[in-house]
């Protein structure tokens, strides 16, 4: 008995032995066991389970304490080089970076046709009925509103009234649609997309036996809601309004339906001829006082530093003239300053907006054009900036008496601001609201004109502190802060972001070309610096695409005062 045991021991241990051995030549020495502890008198075995228990534990504290870091960490790495301030050459030497125009920025395009499965528009009489809108807030949060409506119509398969634009709102402007938009342009650009008509017909008015339906639509309502909640009614009423139509939409949309956004807000929405020709006129101003120039929009108004609850060291005089404004809106939350900038809300002063352009490398020979209502602290608050950039401009100073017609409709000289911005070689913005989004949008389509966006969040621990440093080391930190924040077109990701300010689905590269842009910022040089230009590298043939967009940061989209 003692022998047979024996003898089936050892064959069992010979049996184990050999599988151990074919294990370890599959597997490399890992097979039943991850890893053993030796010592000189035993072998202590750790089985998978554990291992994989105590991997996932481990991973579990890493995302605990971590967060999205990781997911970003590749983003980050991946363009550094993108983001540093010097395109490097082939002899290690480093030239700076263009700050008035991306390198890029010539292989990009605008694209909003339609697609091919892309339906013509319904006819009027054909129509689920007609759909009116009442839009909120000023010249560019009511330019967002315009823009959705197209789109919801489209939705609901509905003639769209043109819409009617808000009298009510902080700046009392009384000017209605056609005094500021051109109407019948609007009609005939999108007649392909949906019916437009100036009024509802009066024959259908007096056929109706109630009034139309009036509702306020949910802040970025998806498609499906327009489809399960509007329609109906629209059906059974025929003609629904929706009120105070400002971001009702959402923010993500199938293509071709982003694609009509741009259509809208890039080509059908066009001002009327006299605000057009005084937008040029003051464009050909300043042109030729010098051959390029940045506008600047400083929106640093007394509505809008009450309305971000920010402070600026005006004592007991500044809280209390924009506490009163303040409580002009009901709903605004009591804010604490400090941490309002440290989040990056605060707009910055005109002075520190200068301080930014000078670092980044503009000369104090750069010709400014300053888009603004009244400064709140008028020309006591602007002396730094003048003194930075004496080539001072506004549309008051360029126009003169040709400006008089316009003065009571704060909307009308909007649009004035808003031509002489979107001409302009460099544009700056110093707040996150609706002008600033949709201009920057706007310069994107049109190929990425360079549009600098202050990063205040970072920047304003630097300028709280810059009396204790040099200027170099200064104008450095400011660069360091900015990258990611010069408009270039690599700056951004798919998904982040409202599109009116990131229209991904309408930015395209261009065809065939030679070179391809699959390449760091670093090799790439301007043939203007007098030194040798690097081919692109050519990973894969050039074709026409969307561009990938979004931003590098997450941007919080409460909106500021709406302008």
């Amino acid at each position: 008995m003692g022998l047979a045991n024996y003898l089936a021991s050892a064959v069992l241990q010979q049996q184990q032995q050999q599988l151990q051995k074919q294990n370890e030549k599959q597997q490399g020495y890992f097979s039943n066991y991850f890893w053993k502890w030796r010592r000189p008198a035993e072998v202590v075995v750790m089985p998978w389970t554990m291992v994989c228990g105590l991997l996932l534990f481990a991973v579990g504290l890493i995302s605990l304490f971590t967060g999205h870091v990781a997911s970003d960490l590749e983003w980050y790495s991946q363009r550094l080089v993108k983001r540093a301030w010097y395109y490097k050459t082939d002899r290690d030497s480093r030239v700076p970076i263009d700050v008035w125009k991306s390198k890029f920025s010539n292989f990009y395009y605008g694209c909003c046709d339609r697609g091919p499965h892309f339906a013509a528009a319904v006819r009027e009489r054909r129509s689920n009925g007609y759909l009116l809108i009442a839009t909120s807030g000023g010249l560019n949060q009511q330019r967002t509103g315009i823009t959705d409506a197209v789109v919801v119509a489209r939705i609901l398969n509905a003639t769209l009234v043109v819409p009617e634009l808000d009298h009510h709102s902080y700046w009392k402007d009384e000017s209605d649609f056609f005094q500021i938009f051109d109407v019948d342009w609007f009609i005939s650009y999108l007649a392909k997309d949906v019916p437009i008509v100036k009024r509802v017909p009066e024959k259908f008015m007096r056929s109706m036996e109630k009034p139309p339906y009036t509702m306020r639509i949910p802040r970025k309502s998806e498609p499906e809601y327009y489809l399960e909640q509007v329609l109906p009614l629209l059906l059974r009423r025929r003609v629904v309004q929706l009120t105070k139509f400002d971001y009702r939409l959402a923010n993500e949309l199938n293509e071709d339906l982003q694609k009509l956004r741009c259509r809208v807000n890039y080509h059908a929405l066009r001002f009327t001829k006299s605000i057009r020709n005084l937008g040029q006129k003051l464009v050909v101003r300043m042109r030729k006082m010098a051959k390029r120039f940045i506008a600047v929009h400083l929106r640093f108004e007394p509505d809008m530093l009450a309305f971000s609850g920010c402070y600026y060291g005006g004592g007991d005089k500044e809280r209390q003239v924009l506490g009163e404004i303040r409580k002009r809106w009901e709903t605004l939350p009591e804010l604490s300053p400090d941490e309002e900038r440290t989040r990056g809300k605060c707009p910055l002063t005109p002075h520190e907006v200068g301080l930014l352009l000078r670092a980044l490398g503009f000369e104090n020979s750069t010709y400014l054009y300053i888009a603004s209502g009244e400064i709140y602290g008028g020309e006591e608050t602007l002396r730094p900036l003048k003194e930075l950039f004496p080539n001072f401009y506004t549309k008051e100073m360029l126009a003169g008496e040709e400006l008089k017609s316009f003065l009571p409709f704060s909307s009308r000289l909007a649009a004035i601001d808003y031509t002489v911005c979107e001409e302009s070689d460099v544009f700056v913005t110093n707040n996150n609201g609706n002008m600033a989004k949709i201009l920057a949008g706007r310069r994107r389509y049109m190929g990425h004109k360079r549009t600098i966006r202050p990063n205040a969040k970072r920047l304003s621990s630097l300028f709280a502190s810059r009396d204790k440093m040099d200027w170099s080391v200064f104008a450095r930190k400011v660069k360091s802060r900015q990258r990611g924040f010069m408009g270039e077109p690599e700056e951004m990701r798919p998904g982040r972001g409202e599109f009116h300010e990131f229209p991904s689905a309408c930015v395209c590269l261009k065809q065939n070309l030679d070179r391809f842009i699959n390449v760091s910022m670093s090799e790439f040089i301007d043939k203007k610096n007098g030194t040798s230009e690097r081919s692109f590298s050519r990973g894969e043939k050039a074709s026409t695409r969307n561009v990938s967009i979004s931003v590098v940061e997450e941007n919080d989209h409460d909106d500021f005062l709406s302008d």
